[in-house]
């Protein structure tokens, strides 16, 4: 690394500031010739140009030279949890780590070292993602992605040669070490396959033929197999989220779009977002989120269009029941036909002990699996085993597909972005351009399970668990029960774009994690296969409260980003709104204020009325009363809660009305005192004072709600009375971004990192926009040279192989 002074950098980048205004084979020259005046001896370089909060703006010349920069950039801010998750996807947890400890959750299901390790281990030794780098595009990536990706290598490779680590979580250790660039294909591969195969790892490793011809498990409970798939593939789980919102020019002060996103991932680990700029000039210019690992931007923006995504509904997998061979249940029947499956022995390393073989089993509908996790077994028997399904596992276009989001100049560019690459494998997009066009779709990468093939070859197990969950179980025996192909579709065994749910140029178009069906409420989409989601169903109370407020604001229309900062932190609780006034008066109705509680013991609640009737119905820091009903809201039951029930006529208006008829209200309300005031909690103490994470020792407050309350600024605390109330989020609003057009040359964007740039406790941007966040205050984005260069905190960098 080289650190130049500063004056005659801002003189060389001035340069750099020219080049971007002038067309591409232009600019590309007055590059080439400041790369004459400053050679990198044939090896990769990039100018990094750091602004506030440590947000780095990367140039180069190409892909190559940017991705380099990335994977530097990236380094110095994460480089322990960059480490950790290369040596997940090389299958050496168990080496460093222990057979037994938990597993890496950033990229797989796997509970413990060793299944992570048998499963990524088998994926390296059957050359999965050689195989797919090497698939010439669009069916494998393209050229400016492998060049992005084998940059992010050197990249990555550079900053750990020239550079001390000094973050403890992996100072010193044996597993930080130079990385190839199947590790880093590898680690891409990870988050495709994260819905399907990823989420089955501990099954597929597990996975072993009866020992005897009499051995077996009973065959799976259909009903609680399905009511297990339906939990498993709720998308508005704790584990991830998202809010998305775009408005069109109909809606807005000037006619411009103006895109929202709140996506919610982790906070810690290796699912974290980085925030950066990218740079090729008169070839690329983005901004956004990049998911840890990643060489392209994830969530972003640009001159002219944003985008934002949600985890969707559409199930990313699918199952087929074999009937096996009398006598050898290696061996299944297809048509008739046997067919022996194909072993794979694989061996990993343990940490204090002898390695470890396992044998995995595949068959031609991919492998063997005996659970999709501890609630959903799928045993092995002597007459019956189950095949997995996975279209992601052939997927490695994501970044291609980023990259057409990057390289576009409307919502009609992202979309046929969408339809050219089919690489995301589990979200929805949002998206919203500067002519005032919006765009919602659900354009992922899913098993081709139409509703007529799941009618004709469901098993007696199918029957129940696809209807109910979207999880389809087939027929493995027969032939005609494969998955077939569409032909607009990039590769076989999936539904092609044609078939995709898709909204452009609604004057709202919305997502909170609930299907398709009601991206508009005035113009809802139908007529998708049930494996996409469903329709006419009750949805989540944050897909209620969102939608209620995005309609609203269109309705009231003249939005601007000041709106849309506005909505992000209003931390209105629509299941307050719903029930507390009503909760309040069952309350104070209470025979003597008291009321019994769950062990038995009876409770004086007469200050809780109080309480919950004052209550201003948010979520803030500084809210009286949300941290009494967000503990008493995750008491109630949910089968007795509410008087009116769902109506499809109704969905954001129903189900409503508090029973608060039901004894359950009274335990819990008892129940909900008693905890509070045992950890010397007062009842109307302000949210922020028992919702905080500790950074360096401080606390700071968090503002916003876990998913039930249904707040579009979800955050999920863990509960830890003894220390003070919640005392660390889990996963949460993440990278934030509210971007719109002022008919000028730069967009308008405000963003934020909530958990901020580094995982590094010695940097000075390990929680300085979790203080940001604390506060609600944004960061405007520096997109346009000019305003890069003239930053306060401008630190140029230049990086070289």
């Amino acid at each position: 690394m080289r650190t130049r002074p500063r004056r005659a950098l801002v003189a060389a980048v001035a340069l750099f500031a020219a080049a971007g205004a002038l067309p591409a084979a232009a600019a590309q020259d007055q590059y080439q010739q400041q790369e004459q005046r400053h050679p990198s001896h044939g090896g990769l370089s990039a100018t990094i140009r750091y602004t506030e909060y440590g947000i780095p703006h990367i140039l180069a010349k190409d892909y190559a030279d940017l991705g380099f920069g990335t994977g530097w950039a990236q380094a110095a801010d994460q480089v322990c949890a960059l480490a950790d998750g290369f040596v997940t996807v090389r299958g050496e947890r168990a080496r460093y780590f222990g057979a037994n400890a938990a597993a890496d959750s950033a990229l797989s299901s796997a509970t413990k070292n060793l299944s992570s390790d048998l499963y990524f281990r088998g994926v390296r030794e059957a050359g999965t993602v050689e195989k797919l780098m090497a698939t010439p595009a669009p069916l494998g990536p393209s050229r400016d992605v492998k060049e992005l990706m084998r940059g992010f290598t050197a990249g990555y490779n550079a900053w750990l040669k020239k550079n001390r680590i000094t973050d403890p979580a992996c100072r010193g250790a044996a597993w930080v070490r130079p990385v190839t660039l199947q590790d880093v294909a590898a680690r891409n591969f990870a988050l495709a396959v994260l819905g399907g195969q990823g989420r089955a790892v501990d099954g597929i490793t597990a996975a072993q033929p009866p020992a005897s011809a009499t051995a077996g498990a009973a065959a799976p409970d259909a009903q609680s197999t399905a009511r297990a798939a339906r939990e498993l593939f709720a998308a508005d789980s704790a584990d991830m989220g998202s809010n998305a919102v775009a408005f069109g020019g109909t809606t807005t002060a000037n006619g411009r779009g103006l895109l929202l996103g709140n996506p919610h991932y982790p906070w810690q680990g290796g699912r974290r977002f980085w925030q950066s700029q990218q740079t090729i000039p008169g070839e690329l210019n983005i901004a956004g989120g990049s998911l840890l690992g990643s060489a392209t931007i994830s969530i972003g923006h640009n001159a002219q269009v944003a985008w934002s995504h949600t985890v969707a509904t559409g199930v990313t997998l699918n199952l087929h029941q074999l009937t096996l061979a009398p006598g050898d249940p290696t061996t299944y029947l297809v048509d008739g036909k046997p067919e022996r499956m194909t072993e794979r022995k694989v061996t990993v390393a343990v940490k204090d002990g002898q390695p470890v073989t396992r044998t995995q089993w595949w068959t031609r509908y991919g492998p063997v699996v005996t659970s999709l996790g501890a609630a959903l077994p799928l045993p092995w028997t002597t007459t019956t085993a189950y095949a997995l399904g996975d279209p992601n596992a052939t997927n490695l276009r994501g970044s291609d597909t980023a990259l057409g989001f990057s390289r576009a100049r409307g919502t009609q560019d992202v979309l046929d972005a969408l339809k050219r690459t089919q690489g995301l494998p589990w979200v929805n997009t949002i998206a919203a351009d500067s002519r005032g066009h919006t765009l919602f779709t659900q354009s992922q990468v899913l098993p081709r399970i139409t509703d007529e093939l799941a009618q004709r070859c469901s098993t007696p197990l199918g029957r129940v668990t696809y209807p109910a969950s979207g999880v389809a179980v087939l027929d493995g025996s027969r032939g005609d029960c494969a998955l077939g192909s569409d032909p607009d579709a990039v590769q076989p065994g999936i539904f092609g774009p044609a078939k995709m749910p898709v909204l452009q140029d609604a004057p709202y178009a919305e997502n909170s994690n609930d299907s398709a069906w009601l991206a508009n409420a005035e113009r809802p989409l139908t007529g998708y296969e049930r494996v996409f989601g469903t329709v006419g169903t009750q949805r989540s109370m944050r897909t209620r409260g969102a939608l209620q407020d995005v309609s609203a604001m269109a309705a009231r229309g003249k939005l601007t980003v000041r709106d849309l900062q506005a909505q992000q932190f209003a931390d209105r609780v629509p299941a307050g709104d719903l029930v507390a006034a009503d909760a309040a008066k069952a309350c104070a109705a209470l025979p003597d204020g008291t009321a019994t509680g769950s062990d038995g013991k009876v409770v004086d609640v007469r200050e809780a009325c109080g309480v919950l009737a004052a209550w201003d119905r948010t979520a803030d820091t500084g809210s009286r009363g949300a941290l009494l009903f967000d503990r008493l809201w995750r008491k109630l039951p949910v089968a007795q809660l509410w008087k009116v029930p769902f109506s499809a006529a109704d969905p954001v208006g129903t189900p409503n009305t508090l029973n608060t008829d039901a004894p359950a209200f009274a335990t819990a309300l008892a129940d909900t005192v008693a905890e509070l005031r045992a950890a010397d909690i007062p009842l109307n103490s302000p949210l922020g004072e028992h919702q905080f994470v500790v950074r360096n020792g401080k606390r700071i407050a968090v503002p916003g709600g876990t998913e039930s309350l249904g707040v579009w600024n979800k955050v999920e605390p863990v509960w830890n009375p003894a220390g003070g109330g919640y005392t660390e989020v889990t996963t949460g609003s993440s990278y934030i971004q509210a971007v719109g057009w002022d008919g000028g040359r730069c967009p308008v964007a405000r963003t934020l990192l909530t958990y901020s740039q580094s995982s590094n406790p010695d940097s000075p941007h390990f929680s300085d926009q979790t203080r940001l966040f604390s506060a609600e205050k944004w960061v405007t984005s520096r997109f346009c040279e000019k305003d890069i260069l003239t930053s306060p905190a401008l630190r140029i960098v230049r990086v070289r192989s």
